[in-house]
């Protein structure tokens, strides 16, 4: 039986036997990720001069990283995080070194640094969803897990901003490669602290173990995933929008999208806080609707003040989907498939961030700016209606949640 109380803080969760040492190295090692783009768009741009190269440097880079995980993912579940990723960051931490010497100077190759970018993001160890399959094997009580899956989503949001900060001040007194470097440095160093964990399980082969079939579960939690990605990718263009159609100095929208942000880590930290009642499938449509809503009703602000609130209001949603989207995928898959399971969703986030900024960017200025927030709010509702419809493994997630609950360690 669980020691934790049925409420149990965020410090309880840190507490956790070997908790603490894997949480802060594996965010150490995705501090990388708020990293590494931004220093990729810095030194391929000012190695190749061109903008168009970078851009396409970047996007092959994402989209490596990005639709691959599941594979990667599939590696760490079949063979155990100690035995693959090591090699994983590795080969990503050299490959990123590459880029780094590619770049130092101008008059690289385009053609060699975008294969070097390719590779590098093939390779990308997929540590957020190692991390969420880990909280799963630590925090087996259903309550110390959702604070779990909270603290961990706030943390790496956090990374995201902190990021280009920190590349930010290195390029003022280094070349911008020298970001790379620095991002090879915190992936690898923080991997081998990070497999080096007693908390890490090893290989447990087993009939979920790289099959489709015990992953088919995971519509609602993807399609929520992929609907919250593709709203917000618009929102960011949309802000902007709002500000320029408005005469406001649009200096002023990064503070709107901080207010956005502010909002989601507001939000996830008061969702792990709540002993929710409902299941994790009816809280995920709800948060899912309430963002779209939200979202909606944004373009409608008389002001820009009222629009940083709505901007606000509508990131407390963010947080809470997302994490519930990873407790769903948790629930519905065997545990020799959770690193796939959250490899999926974190999938479906990005690609809908990458897939919502253009398509946003093709409606604005054809349509209202009303009509292209309203768009954003209903793709949000959307995947709320796909996740409700999607009842394949429900069952056999509920029966599977009272165990695990259950169980001792």
């Amino acid at each position: 039986m669980s020691t934790h109380p049925s409420r149990p803080s965020y410090a309880a969760v840190l507490r956790t036997p070997h908790a603490r040492r894997a949480f802060m190295s594996a965010l150490t090692a995705r501090l990388s990720y708020g990293t590494v783009a931004p220093a990729l768009l810095l030194s391929v741009t000012g190695a190749t001069g061109s903008y168009a190269v970078s851009g396409a440097v970047l996007a092959l880079f994402g989209a490596m990283t990005v639709f691959l995980m599941p594979y990667r993912a599939l590696l760490i579940d079949r063979h155990g995080p100690r035995r693959a990723l090591l090699p994983m960051s590795a080969l990503y931490g050299a490959l990123l070194c590459a880029l780094a010497a590619l770049t130092w100077r101008p008059g690289a190759p385009s053609a060699a640094i975008a294969g070097a970018a390719a590779l590098a993001g093939a390779c990308a160890p997929p540590l957020g969803p190692t991390m969420r399959a880990l909280w799963a094997e630590l925090a087996p009580d259903r309550a110390l897990l959702q604070r779990a899956y909270s603290l961990d989503g706030v943390a790496e949001e956090l990374l995201y901003v902190s990021g280009p900060a920190l590349v930010g001040a290195l390029i003022g007194v280094a070349p911008p490669a020298a970001a790379i470097l620095l991002s090879a440095a915190l992936v690898v160093g923080g991997t081998c602290v990070f497999v080096t964990s007693p908390a890490l399980p090893g290989p447990r082969p087993g009939p979920g173990g790289g099959r489709r079939g015990p992953l088919r579960g995971l519509l609602a939690p993807v399609a929520v995933a992929l609907g919250t990605g593709l709203a917000l990718s618009g929102v960011d263009l949309l802000a902007l929008a709002f500000a320029s159609e408005g005469s406001y100095d649009t200096a002023l929208v990064p503070w709107v999208l901080g207010a956005l942000s502010a909002g989601s880590a507001v939000g996830g930290l008061v969702n792990g806080a709540v002993a929710w009642r409902a299941s994790a499938r009816v809280r995920l449509c709800g948060f899912a609707v309430a963002l779209g809503l939200v979202i909606a009703v944004a373009g409608l602000a008389p002001g820009l003040w009222s629009f940083t609130g709505a901007m606000a209001l509508a990131g407390a949603f963010i947080a809470p989907a997302l994490t519930t989207a990873y407790l769903l995928a948790d629930e519905t898959v065997p545990e020799d498939s959770r690193t796939q399971a959250g490899a999926w969703v974190n999938m479906a986030v990005n690609a809908g961030s990458s897939g919502g900024a253009l398509v946003t960017g093709l409606l604005i200025g054809r349509f209202p700016l009303e009509l292209c927030f309203l768009a954003a709010g209903v793709t949000a509702a959307t995947a709320a209606a796909v996740a409700a419809a999607a009842r394949a493994g429900a069952g056999d997630a509920s029966r599977r949640e009272g165990p695990r609950e259950a169980a001792s360690r």
